[in-house]
């Protein structure tokens, strides 16, 4: 069984996009654009994540058995092309957008995650896993500069945009079927109720199995509003996916 709650509230324009199947389950955060940047792009955030979900969409449903990789670098290929023509795909501040997806088969789960938002996962047993790219929280520095220099470089972080090697870069994975009884795929939008308001994955998985994915983001919206240091984003797109049950 699947519960998504993507948020449109605030901010007005909601740049993450959630995809499900039967069998699928992708959640894509766009990446906001700092005010003054020119990203040589005529098109904007939510045009990009679109295109990268239409060109999943097809063989995630006709269960296509390329690697959850090499579907994500055919993704980001074809997008890639469709504005090749138009736009300065080699501009290192093109649209781009973090890519989470878990796919399910009988015996195993498999899980890609390119930059941050993490596939939170509980056992049976209780156990939390938590499979996240934190690649950016780790740069050295963490100016405007330093992040067009080393989006999508080695030694860098990377994110769905122009550049399909990153797709070969993106932490993956997977687990044993009978190891896994809740998936929670989440935009940082979503999981800052953990990674920024200092509650832990349980009470973030307890939460969503006992109230459900929008009571998450509505607690999110209350610690966003009460926060008395903010960051440059007070509020953030917030979308969950939640996976339980047989």
């Amino acid at each position: 069984m699947s519960d998504a709650a993507p948020d449109r509230r605030p901010p007005a324009v909601n740049e993450d996009l959630v995809l499900t199947g039967p069998d699928f389950a992708v959640v894509l955060d766009g990446a906001t654009a700092p005010a003054g940047v020119e990203s040589g792009c005529r098109h904007d955030v939510p045009w990009l994540v679109m295109q990268l979900a239409q060109q999943l969409a097809p063989p995630l449903l006709t269960r296509s058995s390329a690697s959850l990789p090499d579907l994500l670098a055919d993704a980001i290929i074809a997008v890639r092309a469709t504005h090749a023509d138009t736009c300065d795909v080699s501009n290192p501040d093109s649209p781009s957008s973090t890519v989470s997806m878990v796919r399910l088969h009988p015996d195993h789960v498999e899980h890609l995650v390119l930059a941050d938002s993490p596939v939170v996962v509980r056992s049976p047993d209780g156990q939390i896993t938590v499979h996240s790219d934190d690649r950016i929280e780790l740069l050295p520095e963490r100016t405007l500069e330093a992040v067009r220099r080393l989006r999508n470089q080695p030694g860098g972080f990377w994110a769905a945009s122009t550049e399909p090697r990153a797709a070969y870069e993106a932490v993956v994975g997977s687990t044993d079927r009978a190891d896994v009884d809740v998936i929670a795929i989440l935009s940082d939008g979503a999981s800052r109720f953990t990674e920024r308001y200092g509650h832990s994955w349980d009470e973030l998985i307890d939460v969503l199995t006992t109230a459900g994915p929008r009571q998450l983001i509505d607690l999110v919206r209350e610690h966003d509003a009460a926060a008395t240091k903010p960051g440059w984003k007070r509020y953030d797109d917030a979308s969950v996916v939640l996976l339980q049950g047989p």
